[in-house]
């Protein structure tokens, strides 16, 4: 449930409003709600001030439909990652507010939340290939109330590009730097600033690539402090670190 919520049922409780029944219904999906093919954590947002999020991939539309119902009664918006044009176009009738970002494959229902932080974070490309993987990450953060700047494109190949954004750059509370191919782009930025940055490597880039292994690789062992690396392609778990992070 979330904090509105929970706010107004102990006021109905310190009331004795809260009848038998409501309690009962209460109790049920505390801390969790099996529905069979679905165990929804109802309790992460006390647990985390974060809602659960739908990781639609290997699942059906009516599966991620019932997951995102669940979850929109107790939440003021619902996050579903790596999502479909197909699957938003069937969710669609069922929510009002509905939106999707088909760039970061994110459906979000509800409305994203205002920061709740004037500091900013920035996420930023290698190369226009990786920004399906920024958009995650950016859309993440969003949703877990962080205002965010998007710098694409600005990979080392081409460092001039960079360099001439160096203020913003060092603007930033927290910086997510998404690049494939020899992932060297986060090492360099972490050179010039003084916050933390999120490396995210990406599965872009030719044979030697391996899928994304030889950026994860660069990004492991970079030279420069002050970066942390998350799993190839996870703009997700970059964003939702990011969010916390500049939460402070």
């Amino acid at each position: 449930m979330n904090e509105e919520k929970i706010k107004s049922l102990m006021e109905k409780i310190r009331r004795g409003e809260v009848t038998d029944e409501e309690a009962i219904s209460i109790l049920k999906i505390l801390p969790y709600e099996n529905i069979g093919f679905a165990c929804i954590d109802h309790h992460r947002p006390i647990r985390t001030g974060q809602p659960e999020v739908i990781y639609s991939e290997g699942k059906t539309d009516q599966q991620v439909k019932e997951i995102a119902e669940k979850l929109s009664g107790n939440n003021s918006v619902v996050m579903a990652t790596r999502a479909s044009g197909e699957l938003f176009l069937f969710l669609k009738p069922f929510f009002r507010e509905i939106t999707y970002n088909s760039l970061g494959r994110v459906i979000i229902i509800g409305e994203i939340p205002r920061p709740v932080t004037d500091r900013r974070i920035l996420v930023i490309t290698a190369g226009t290939t990786d920004i399906p993987v920024a958009e995650e990450a950016a859309i993440t953060a969003e949703v877990m109330g962080s205002p965010v700047d998007r710098l694409f494109d600005v990979g080392i190949a081409g460092v001039h590009r960079i360099l001439s954004k160096i203020d913003l750059l060092q603007k930033a509370n927290v910086i997510v730097a998404v690049a494939g191919m020899e992932g060297a782009l986060p090492s360099f930025v972490a050179g010039l600033v003084s916050r933390p940055v999120i490396a995210v490597p990406t599965s872009v880039g030719y044979g030697a690539n391996f899928g994304g292994v030889s950026a994860l690789l660069t990004m492991i062992n970079s030279c420069a402090p002050g970066v942390s690396t998350v799993n190839i392609d996870n703009g997700f778990g970059a964003g939702y670190l990011a969010a916390i992070i500049n939460r402070g």
